[in-house]
C-alpha cells in the first residue's frame, strides 16, 4: 500500500506535516512515554463502541452461566472444557480429544475471517472488538466517571498528593482491581461449572490452580487496560504490522481529507472560508485519540481504526458552519480523487477485489468442509492398535495369536454394550483380558479400552499377513463399527 500517492508532494502543509514518511523520519528513535488523557466524545462511532463493549463483555461474563441440556449422564453447561472428562462442550456440539481437528478449523475460519474484514475496513478489529480495547474502553470510563474528563484527569495528575488526590486514586484503583477479578473469575467458569465452582470459590474450596488462573488474569488485565493501554497495541501486538499486508488502496481505513482541509489555522466567526481549509487546528481530533496520534499526519501505525476522531471533528465542523466528513472513513484511492471529497467514502468501497475473493472463497471453503464433517460424524467410533512387540505368539497346538488394543467410544449419553468380533479370518478365536468379547459394556460418554487377543490356525491364514476386521456390533440394535487391520504368522 503506497500511502504516499494520497499525500501531497510537500513535506508541510500548514504546521503540521503531512507526509507520513518524513513525519515518521522525525521522530526520536527512543522517547520517554507521554501519558495520554482521551477526552469523551458522543457520536455515531462512539455509540457503536459502547454497544460493542457491552455486547462483548455481556457475552464473556454470562456464557458461563448458561445451561443446556444434553441429557441425565453429560454437562448441562452450555459452552464448557472439561479437562477432567477430555470434552469441549459448545451449546449441542460436542467435541472429542480426536476431533481437536475442529479446533484448528475454528481458529482458521477466525484467521481468515479477521484478514477479510481488515482488507476491506482496516483494523477495525482493534477499533471495537479487540479485549485490549474494550477492556481499556471500560477502565477508561470508570477513570472519568471518578476522575473526571481530559482537563480534570490532567490537573489531578499534577497536582500534588493531597487527602482528595489519594481517595480518588485509591477508588480508581479499586474500581479497576475489581473489574480484574471479575474478568479473572469469569475466565476460570469455562473450564467447570460455573455455579458448582462459584461457591467452592467463595468457601475457598476450590482447587488451587482456579486461584492461581484468577490472580495471574487480575494481574494481567490490571496492568495491560489500567497502565500499558496504548503501549500494548503499539509494542506489543503484532497485528499491526501484520495488518500491512492486508491492506490497498482500496481498504477503508480513517483518513483527514487534506485537500479540504488544508491550509489550516484558527478561525473566527463571521470571517471568510475562502483561501483556506476547513481545519481549524483545535486539535479536538488528537484529544480524544486513545492512542495519542494525530491523524492529520496520515496513515500510521499506532491508529486502531476507533474512528473517535471522526466524532470529534463532526462536532466542530457543525459549529463552524461547516460540512461533515473532513476527517472519515475513506480509501487511499478516493483520498487521492479531488473529484470524490463531498462524497461518503463507504460509497467508494470496492468488495469484489481478488483478495477480499480469495479469502471468502477459503472462508466458504473451510466452512464447507467442517460442516459436513460435523454433520456425518458418527456417535461411535473404534480404533485398534496392533502389538509390535511381539508380532505374534506360537500356541502350544500350534496356531498364532496376535494381540491388538481396541478402543471403543461411545459418544451416546446412555450406556451400551457390544460384542468383539473377527471377520476375515476364519476360525479365529477372540479372548480379552479379564472379561468376555461377547458382552463390553460401554459407559455413557466414554471411551472403553480394551486388550483383545486373536489366535488363528496356520490353515486361516495364507500367507505371513492376513487382512481381516475387528467389528464392535450394538447388542442392542445391532449397528457394527468395524476397524480394518491385519493379522500376522511366520513365513
Amino acid at each position: 500500500m503506497n500511502a504516499a500517492t494520497a499525500q501531497p508532494p510537500t513535506a508541510e502543509v500548514g504546521r503540521i506535516d503531512v507526509d507520513p514518511v518524513n513525519a515518521a523520519a522525525r521522530r526520536p528513535s527512543y522517547a520517554k512515554r507521554a501519558k495520554i488523557f482521551p477526552r469523551a466524545v458522543a457520536g455515531r462511532y462512539r455509540t457503536v463502541k459502547w454497544v460493542a463493549l457491552a455486547a462483548i463483555l455481556g457475552l464473556y461474563y454470562l456464557l458461563p452461566w448458561l445451561r443446556w441440556d444434553r441429557g441425565p449422564n453429560a454437562a448441562d453447561q452450555a459452552v464448557l472444557i472439561d479437562f477432567p472428562g477430555r470434552r469441549f462442550y459448545f451449546f449441542f456440539i460436542e467435541i472429542w480429544p480426536q476431533e481437536v481437528y475442529y479446533i484448528t478449523g475454528l481458529l482458521i475460519l477466525a484467521a481468515l475471517t479477521l484478514f477479510l474484514v481488515t482488507s476491506v475496513a482496516g483494523r477495525v478489529w482493534c477499533g471495537y472488538a479487540c479485549p485490549q480495547t474494550v477492556w481499556t474502553d471500560l477502565f477508561m470510563w470508570v477513570e472519568r466517571c471518578i476522575e473526571g474528563d481530559r482537563n480534570a484527569r490532567i490537573r489531578l495528575d499534577r497536582a500534588p498528593w493531597t487527602g482528595r488526590k489519594l481517595v480518588k486514586r485509591a477508588a480508581k484503583h479499586a474500581a479497576w482491581l475489581l473489574i480484574a477479578v471479575g474478568t479473572g473469575g469469569a475466565w476460570v467458569f469455562y473450564f467447570a461449572d460455573a455455579p458448582s465452582l462459584a461457591a467452592d470459590l467463595a468457601r475457598f474450596d476450590a482447587p488451587l490452580v482456579s486461584y492461581l488462573f484468577i490472580g495471574l488474569l487480575t494481574l494481567t488485565t490490571y496492568l495491560l487496560a489500567g497502565h500499558a493501554r496504548e503501549q500494548v497495541c503499539t509494542f506489543m501486538c503484532p497485528w499491526p504490522r501484520i495488518q500491512g499486508a492486508m491492506l490497498d488502496e482500496h481498504s477503508m481505513l480513517v483518513t483527514y481529507r487534506w485537500r479540504r482541509g488544508e491550509p489550516r489555522g484558527s478561525h473566527k466567526r463571521g470571517q471568510s472560508w475562502a483561501g483556506r481549509g476547513d481545519c481549524v487546528d483545535c486539535n479536538t481530533c488528537v484529544a480524544v485519540c486513545p492512542m495519542g496520534i494525530d491523524i492529520r499526519d496520515g496513515n500510521q501505525l499506532e491508529c486502531i481504526n476507533c474512528a473517535l476522531c471522526v466524532d470529534a471533528c463532526n462536532h466542530v465542523m457543525d459549529r463552524v458552519g461547516r460540512p461533515r466528513g473532513l476527517i472519515a472513513y475513506d480509501t487511499l484511492t478516493g483520498l487521492a480523487d479531488p473529484s470524490g471529497e463531498g462524497r461518503a467514502g463507504w460509497r467508494r468501497l470496492r468488495l469484489l477485489r481478488p483478495r477480499t475473493v480469495l479469502y471468502a472463497a477459503s472462508i466458504g471453503l473451510v466452512g464447507a468442509v467442517m460442516l459436513a464433517t460435523l454433520l456425518t460424524r458418527g456417535d461411535t467410533a473404534t480404533t485398534v492398535l496392533r502389538d509390535r512387540n511381539p508380532l505374534f505368539v506360537q500356541l502350544s497346538d500350534g496356531s498364532f495369536r496376535n494381540g491388538y488394543t481396541v478402543k471403543i467410544q461411545n459418544k451416546r449419553h446412555e450406556a451400551r454394550r457390544f460384542r468383539i468380533l473377527a471377520e476375515g479370518l476364519p476360525g479365529a478365536v477372540l479372548s480379552t483380558v479379564g472379561g468376555d468379547t461377547g458382552d463390553i459394556a460401554v459407559e455413557p460418554d466414554r471411551l472403553r479400552m480394551l486388550r483383545v487377543y486373536v489366535a488363528a490356525p496356520l490353515a486361516a491364514t495364507p500367507g505371513p499377513v492376513t487382512d481381516f476386521e475387528i467389528v464392535a456390533a450394538d447388542l442392542a440394535t445391532g449397528e457394527r463399527y468395524a476397524h480394518a487391520t491385519t493379522f500376522r504368522r511366520p513365513e
